[in-house]
């Protein structure tokens, strides 16, 4: 009770971190899920993290919009001539006929001003249109790479899940073959007694017994191993856990699974917004050849006795105008930048290729190794049956002499293997088909359960986007991307673009800064 009351304590500051209510005890595969849904630290990391990428189009759209800026400052000055004699014309001729002393002399003041600076870009060449482009890709890249990490944590959780549920009835297994030989032993030194076996008989099963105390103690220590991997995935230590359900949307065949791999698997969508994102930059770099033209607009006002600044007043200034800026010469750097920008999108167009390959390994994997467990699994459970039959024969021979004990004892550890080998290959398979739905990017948390209270990471982007957002923020936009060098076209790894994915989502309300 109290490692229960130990775990909960800790889920429940780890759901108060989070902003969600502390879950009821999780006994089934459903509330484990839904448990580290909501409060598992990678995951919660994870969601954070998009959340401060998020931002990145906020500091992107920001290019859009005015800058202002105030400044005052304020000033002291302080001279001196030291004494001296100076020639002087006295009749004007033009040429010094007396000398005179000058004494020392001295002098200070002090002055005072304040302004008001405003700037707008108008067109940038598409340097600003480009940076919310490329902002845009990275989020929705993101976005699934949360995706993949939720699928590697719920993941873990059914795996943890299985392990627990297989090392429970190896376990028992264990305890029930421990059972079974000391019946055994007894019986043999019963029969000892009577002179109808020899001391080696007995030796024997002392032996079996010897040893399956050791497979005892292996096999809870190995359940311990399972349950401190649980709680530490799931957050609470698991108690009586429920039979695995099956799991949904398991793929027919594997031209099946792998279409659904190629079209949904995380890794693949992120590496195609990450070449979206850097096609973008691309297209960025190569506007910094291109002219810029902002409006510029300054107020302000001066007066030399910073004790009277009411004086500013009287010494107003406002000054408004439009500058071009077109670079010439850059010592090569606007070239560089494009040539590393290239090379950036070329590894981004080989991660893509890169990322495929690596789904297509793993689904194969998953696929073949969920193949091999199911006929494991079958043949597991024919050799229960046959082994428990056998088992049973062997004994009742045993009693009318047929057999020796060694048979017996060897038709018995048979029977507990082939028990072991089948709780294994019930594991196995349903982790196999856990990781094939991974692979196929089928194992997030609505997927799983509807009944899962989802995380959407579009809500946070809707809420910020706009922040800070200006009327004439759409105006600019457009007129920025008007002669902008064109980006190429988007890989198909996303199976739809930039604006499609986004700007669907964004909630149009009032600008809010």
């Amino acid at each position: 009770m109290l490692k229960r009351s130990r775990a909960l304590a800790s889920v429940a500051a780890i759901a108060i971190l989070s902003g969600v209510a502390a879950p009821a005890w999780a006994e089934t595969l459903k509330e484990a899920l839904a448990l580290a849904y909501q409060t598992n630290p990678s995951l919660l990391a994870q969601r954070a993290s998009q959340r401060a990428l998020d931002e990145s189009i906020v500091q992107a759209r920001a290019g859009l919009r005015p800058q202002l800026d105030i400044t005052a400052r304020g000033g002291y000055a302080y001279s001196r001539t030291a004494a001296g004699t100076r020639e002087v014309d006295t009749n004007n001729d033009g040429v010094p006929d007396t000398t005179i002393n000058v004494p020392a002399s001295s002098e200070d003041g002090t002055s005072a001003g304040a302004s008001l600076g405003l700037s707008q870009t108008l067109w940038s060449g598409g340097r600003i249109g480009h940076g919310i482009t490329a902002a845009e890709a990275n989020i929705l890249a993101g976005r699934e790479n949360l995706r993949e990490i939720e699928q590697t944590v719920l993941a873990s959780v059914i795996q943890a899940y299985a392990d627990v549920i297989r090392d429970t009835d190896v376990l028992r297994i264990r305890q029930s073959n421990l059972g079974v030989l000391r019946r055994q032993l007894d019986e043999s030194s019963a029969r000892f007694e009577v002179g109808e076996i020899t001391r080696t008989d007995v030796a024997q099963s002392e032996a079996r017994l010897a040893q399956s105390e050791a497979d005892l103690a292996n096999a809870q220590a190995q359940l311990s191993v399972s349950r401190a991997v649980y709680a530490a995935v799931v957050g609470q230590a698991p108690g009586d856990l429920a039979p695995m359900p099956v799991l949904p949307n398991l793929p027919t065949d594997f031209d099946a699974a792998l279409d659904v791999a190629m079209v949904d698997n995380p890794s693949i969508r992120a590496a195609g917004y990450n070449l979206q994102a850097a096609e973008a930059n691309v297209a960025a770099a190569k506007a910094e050849y291109l002219p810029s033209v902002r409006l510029t607009a300054s107020y302000g006002g001066d007066t030399d006795d910073i004790g009277s600044p009411a004086d500013i007043a009287d010494n107003q200034s406002f000054q408004a105008g439009a500058s071009l800026s077109m670079p010439l010469f850059t010592g090569g750097l606007n070239s560089s930048r494009v040539a590393q920008a290239r090379e950036r999108a070329n590894v981004a167009q080989i991660n893509v290729e890169g990322e495929r390959r690596s789904t297509l390994q793993s689904v194969s994997s998953a696929y073949a190794q969920s193949l091999s467990a199911r006929s494991t699994l079958t043949a597991g459970q024919e050799a229960v049956r046959a082994a428990t039959v056998a088992a049973e024969g062997v004994r009742q021979e045993a009693q009318v002499g047929l057999r020796t004990t060694l048979d017996v004892l060897n038709q018995e550890l048979e029977l507990r293997n082939a028990e072991v080998t089948l709780a294994s290959a019930r594991r196995n398979e349903y982790v196999a088909q856990a990781n094939l739905l991974a692979a196929m990017g089928r194992l997030e948390g609505p997927d799983l359960d509807a009944s899962i209270p989802v995380y959407d990471p579009a809500d946070n982007y809707n809420r910020v986007r706009n922040r800070g957002g200006l009327p004439w923020d759409g105006l600019i936009e457009s007129i920025d991307r008007i002669a902008a060098p064109s980006i190429m076209p988007a890989n198909d790894a996303a199976d739809a673009p930039i604006d499609t994915q986004l700007k669907s989502e964004v909630v149009q309300t009032a600008p809010r800064d």
